[in-house]
């Protein structure tokens, strides 16, 4: 299964002016696709998480946007592309496409499913002294959440 998805969103003044100082900024990507249940709450077949970190480089005045399925460190795959400007590299923080979020396997067909999609700039990967004045800052809260109900198409 693949999700496509397109969050729209303006950076608060105070996270571009910290981008703009060469403070890089994290944000994530969660989806969980649940399967209908009667007698319960839903149950979780499958789950992804997608780690962006945006950067820019003072010296070279480049955007770099690093993108991995794990928490983005000094080691890990990760994938990376420069953007000249702001823009590009915001289109594409924004824009998600083809992410495989399950197999074809997790996905009973008779069954009715759930996507549960969520996106937020992560301020706990912040440099401390930005955790510490983000806490509690409307200025720092950016996020986006959707549950969609599947349309399974069957042969």
């Amino acid at each position: 299964m693949l999700l496509s998805a397109y969050v729209k969103f303006d950076l608060p003044p105070v996270v571009e002016d910290a981008l703009l100082k060469g403070i890089p900024m994290f944000f994530v990507a969660e989806a969980t696709l649940f399967r209908d249940r009667w007698y319960w709450y839903d149950r979780s077949v499958a789950a992804a998480t997608r780690h962006m970190r945006l950067s820019y480089q003072p010296l070279t005045r480049r955007w770099r946007l690093t993108v991995s399925s794990t928490v983005i460190g000094n080691s890990g795959v990760a994938l990376g592309q420069s953007f000249d400007t702001q823009e590009e590299a915001m289109a594409a923080v924004q824009r998600i496409s083809r992410w495989k979020i399950a197999d074809t396997a997790d996905i009973d067909p008779d069954a009715r499913h759930n996507v549960d999609f969520r996106f937020r700039l992560d301020v706990s990967q912040l440099p401390r002294p930005f955790q510490i004045g983000a806490v509690g800052q409307a200025d720092w809260s950016i996020s986006a959440a959707r549950n969609q109900r599947l349309a399974l198409e069957r042969p």
